[in-house]
């Protein structure tokens, strides 16, 4: 089948980083912080550590993000909080064992990469509380709460604004990693592409690091020497290369933010963004926490919750488009449009027209 899908594989040797989604509620422990008459604890006693992915604290995408719900937690809760930047995947158990040796009640972990060394602290320190970001493998554990987002709803908000806003009828994607949580994304900014205009052309580039903003700049550069307009990343540290160079390509080439609001960055060359809210689900894991009802399981941020969400920056899109989009987000919430967020899902409505890599 003639593939609508440009679809190239771009190789960085890097170490291997993150990003990722998670989940609702079960029971755990209070991790030995002092409560309050009502079972809530005392917040003034509460110490939560956050654990970076590879990205760094300052990538302006997932990881700050996290930080400020964190920050924002700690201003209005009065708890004291901490992070550890990982800057290899091999820092990931080490940053965590840091906090547990340091008696931190929460350990909050951000992004799907650090799903198996969640799950060995949390396996041998019952007491101590966990969060992650963007993982639901470890749901079943009592004191894990995993932090969920269906990020393919905002993804086809954006790909539906690239579908209506091209003027070339070519547009693309650059992936931070190859992986089920990360296709999630491609699957749904693919879908509102396609059904905005189906005549456009999808290209992807998977960089293979959410580290690098030069490999992001390279990746985006070949798209815009092939024909796109309009790209997408969804690459943490590394989709800041991206917008570099539409920025710099100028003449009618937008970038598409993700996770942030991230027209700040270049205010006339960000189209718009992809939001989701993790300083909001972090902010609610501490204030749980707080008043004590924290639990295991997976909590769902989506659309209808504004877990999720289109960026309110919306300056360069034309009155037509914001107001076809409020339409689909409605018929997105309604569940009218099912957004496909697996491959079995997206080829069943589109065929095989998006080739993973």
């Amino acid at each position: 089948m003639k593939k609508k899908i440009l679809s190239v594989l771009m190789c960085a040797a890097m170490a291997v980083s993150l990003m990722a989604c998670g989940g609702s509620s079960d029971k755990t422990s209070n991790s030995g912080a002092a409560t309050s008459e009502g079972g809530a604890a005392e917040s003034s006693e509460l110490k939560i550590g956050l654990v970076t992915d590879v990205g760094g604290v300052n990538d302006q995408s997932f990881n700050q993000s996290a930080w400020k719900g964190l920050q924002d937690a700690e201003k209005d809760f009065g708890v004291t909080v901490n992070y550890l930047e990982s800057k290899t995947d091999s820092d990931y158990n080490a940053n965590i064992e840091s906090f547990i040796d340091e008696d931190y009640d929460l350990i909050i972990c951000v992004g799907y990469m650090l799903a198996d060394a969640t799950r060995t602290a949390a396996e041998a320190n019952p007491d101590v509380k966990f969060a992650i970001i963007d993982d639901a493998t470890n749901a079943d554990l009592d004191n894990v709460t995993c932090l969920t987002f269906k990020a393919e709803q905002s993804s086809y908000l954006v790909g539906y604004v690239a579908g209506l806003t091209t003027q070339k009828n070519n547009v693309g994607i650059v992936l931070g990693m190859a992986s089920e949580t990360m296709h999630g994304f491609g699957y749904g900014y693919v879908a509102g592409v396609l059904d905005a205009n189906p005549d456009c052309k999808v290209q992807q580039i998977n960089a293979n690091t959410f580290s690098d903003s030069a490999v992001g700049k390279t990746s985006a550069n070949t798209m815009i020497t092939n024909g796109a307009d309009i790209i997408f990343q969804a690459a943490g540290a590394t989709g800041i290369g991206v917008i570099e160079a539409c920025n710099e390509a100028g003449d009618g080439i937008y970038a598409i933010g993700v996770d942030q609001d991230q027209a700040y960055l270049a205010p006339d060359s960000v189209l718009t963004s992809a939001m989701k809210s993790v300083d909001v689900s972090v902010y609610d894991t501490v204030e749980n926490l707080v008043n004590g009802t924290l639990e295991g399981g997976n909590v769902v941020y989506d659309l209808a919750s504004n877990g999720v969400n289109i960026a309110p920056t919306q300056d360069l899109l034309t009155d037509d488009v914001i107001a076809a989009v409020e339409d689909v987000k409605a018929k997105i919430i309604s569940g009218e449009i099912q957004v496909p967020a697996t491959q079995a899902d997206f080829e069943a409505k589109y065929g095989d027209v998006y080739e993973l890599d």
